[in-house]
């Protein structure tokens, strides 16, 4: 099943099959990417043929795929279509954005929530610390290398081995200060501590100055992004330990919005006035 806790109770005052085609949907993972009929049945304890026909339905939108050999389901062209719109609408600066907000606040530090885009990570939300900000340009699009610094490590570390040394072997890399790794045998190094120790920490592999503190954003147990702190080096007193905790709440935080996200109250019944 799901990674993540998935709760599959009908929500009250939600159509029931509505929310039965999402629970189906949100079933689908990379470690279970195909369903079967009957495996979608017993999995939620419904019938063979209301199985069949949310799945029928689903795959008649394009949310699935049916496989005309095995019968067996797989996610479709619309949930692609959906996950790149989602990216880019602003929906996850507005959801990310009270989480960033508060670490700020807590460290000073600058905070960048990023996500991967092809051989980089890409900030997608960030606010900046109280020392001013770290570039003279917004922080928001900026592309951080997949090699160099500890925005991207924090997510990197966290792929498949298979997948990662598919990135990154045979690729050349560019060297933007002195000390930036560019040998594949020792960044696949600099990637297991980082996946033993829960976090990543560079000083000036990117930025000549600039330390920064990530570590990675999941959701279930796939890596999504990364959330990391950063600013001038003599700020981190050399080491990133005082801040790990805030950092790693505030990731959790980010994990349960991007997952379980707030509902908006239900407004307050006027109770009529009695005279």
């Amino acid at each position: 099943m799901a990674d993540f806790d998935l709760d599959r109770r009908t929500p009250a005052g939600a159509l029931q099959t509505v929310d039965r085609a999402l629970l189906v949907l949100l079933a689908f993972e990379r470690t279970r990417p195909d369903w079967g009929v009957t495996e979608v049945a017993e999995e939620f304890g419904w019938d063979t043929s209301v199985a069949q026909r949310l799945l029928a339905t689903l795959a008649g939108r394009g949310f699935l795929v049916s496989d005309p050999v095995t019968r067996r389901y797989r996610i479709g062209p619309a949930v692609l279509r959906l996950g790149r719109l989602w990216e880019r609408s602003g929906s996850l600066e507005l959801l990310a954005g009270p989480v960033l907000e508060e670490l700020c606040r807590v460290t000073g530090d600058t905070v960048l929530f990023c996500l991967p885009d092809s051989f980089h990570m890409r900030c997608v939300a960030a606010e900046e610390g109280v020392a001013g900000p770290l570039r003279y340009y917004p922080l928001v699009g900026e592309l951080y290398p997949a090699h160099a610094g500890a925005t991207s490590k924090s997510y990197y570390a966290y792929l498949p081995d298979e997948q990662r040394h598919r990135l990154f072997r045979g690729r050349p890399m560019a060297r933007f200060t002195d000390r930036t790794v560019t040998d594949p045998d020792r960044l696949e190094a600099e990637f297991l501590k980082v996946r033993a120790q829960g976090y990543a920490w560079t000083v000036g592999e990117y930025d000549t100055g600039i330390a920064t503190v990530a570590v990675p954003v999941f959701l279930g147990r796939e890596p999504y992004g990364s959330l990391s702190l950063g600013g001038a080096e003599e700020l981190f007193a050399g080491a990133p330990h005082d801040r790990l905790d805030a950092l790693r709440h505030a990731a959790q935080l980010l994990e349960k919005r991007l997952t379980h996200p707030p509902q908006r109250p239900k407004p307050r019944t006027r109770r009529p006035r009695t005279t």
